[in-house]
């Protein structure tokens, strides 16, 4: 079911990043790891992953303007985008711009892989 799913996770901070690829290293998904959310775009378009994991508050392009982005885009309008955010205001942007689910931080990786998991399946 989960054959060679690719999960992009992008967080401008470093131990958020290297935490979030060890709860996944044990998964069945390869993780593409990015902390500039200038080269999601990118990523995306080149390697399309099967589900992004996106912080909202990262310096020059917040996530909210780069899931805006990839929801402009018809070939990445579906991608599942899951939002993560410490911001009290976190659910609403990120329902605006288009999440497909949300989480705020601090947050419960049991709950981070069970979404993860329903929105592979």
């Amino acid at each position: 079911m989960n054959d060679n799913k690719t999960i992009l996770i992008c967080d401008d901070d470093e131990g958020i990043l290297d935490m979030l690829e060890m709860v996944f290293e044990d998964s069945p998904y390869t993780v593409i790891a990015e902390q500039n959310s200038l080269n999601v775009k990118g990523i995306v378009e080149k390697q399309s992953p099967d589900l992004v994991v996106l912080d909202l508050w990262m310096p020059v392009l917040s996530g909210d303007q780069v899931l805006k982005m990839i929801r402009k885009n018809p070939k990445t309008e579906t991608l599942p985008v899951i939002i993560i955010s410490a911001s009290r205001e976190g659910k609403k942007i990120a329902t605006n711009a288009g999440a497909t689910a949300y989480i705020s931080k601090p947050f419960d990786f049991e709950e981070l892989m069970t979404m993860v998991n329903h929105l592979m399946s």
